[in-house]
């Protein structure tokens, strides 16, 4: 009888030991059952109707501090950590919001991205967003505030997890959270030294109509961090042209075109 890793095999034309396969161990993430917060429903006739500020103070008291209770790895092990994930914020901010009449509403999302190494040399891929939220109370009244999230990815979830962390981040700061814990949360991926991308290798960036203003000032600054502003490229137009120069004329076209 075939093991399912040999018929998984067959099904994608190899043989068994055809292709070598990772044993590398990942770490294990052990998150803590979520627990009831204790925050009722709002009643029939829904939620007072006050201004904003007031309905997200009243949220703000009903989630008084959230504790480092999700563990990354097993508690004990070496380079084990407990640290307040995204569920641990929505658990006690989901009833709270919902009690008060309070949304909390992404509105604009703009994100960076570039190829880094971990310290063990794999190759992977950061996100970062920076995210727009517009928090409207039970009266229609809204504020609108920023917050900023980072990421580390081999796969394709750069970019979710790299918002989750905005979310997150929003609510216990914006929340003014306290926990029990007076150490920052660790990070699960040690930085290793990011490969330098050259000149040319960002030219398809630049070029594509689709990259921001504020994704080229980023990129200008990158470039000027590893002294490539002066290096000749061939531009868009097939002519030749220094880079960092390249970099501030598309911009200005893109944000006079109203880019963001």
């Amino acid at each position: 009888m075939s093991t399912i890793a040999e018929r998984a095999a067959a099904a994608a034309g190899r043989t068994d030991g055809a292709e070598a396969v990772d044993q590398t161990p990942t770490p294990t993430y052990s998150p803590a059952p979520l627990q009831d917060p204790g925050i009722p429903e709002p009643g029939p006739d829904g939620p007072e109707k006050v201004p904003v500020w007031v309905a997200w103070s009243r949220v703000m008291g009903e989630v008084r501090g959230i504790n480092k209770g999700d563990w990354y790895g097993r508690p004990g092990e070496r380079g084990s950590y407990q640290f307040r994930g995204v569920d641990s914020a929505l658990n006690a901010f989901g009833p709270a919001c919902r009690l008060h009449g309070v949304l909390v509403l992404p509105i604009h999302v703009e994100t960076a991205y570039r190829d880094v190494k971990t310290s063990g040399g794999k190759p992977s891929r950061e996100c970062t967003a920076t995210v727009t939220y517009r928090i409207i109370g039970p009266t229609g009244d809204s504020i609108e505030v920023q917050s900023a999230g980072e990421s580390m990815d081999s796969a394709d979830k750069g970019t979710a997890k790299a918002l989750s962390t905005s979310l997150r981040s929003l609510l216990f700061l914006g929340g003014l959270v306290p926990t029990s814990d007076t150490d920052p949360d660790a990070t699960n991926i040690e930085r290793g030294e990011a490969p330098v991308r050259t000149a040319v290798e960002y030219l398809d960036e630049i070029a594509h109509p689709q990259t921001s203003a504020g994704r080229l000032k980023q990129i200008y600054y990158e470039l000027r961090q590893s002294n490539q502003l002066g290096a000749l490229v061939t531009n868009e137009t097939g002519g030749e042209e220094r880079v960092g120069d390249m970099v501030i004329r598309l911009g200005k076209e893109r944000s006079a075109g109203g880019a963001e």
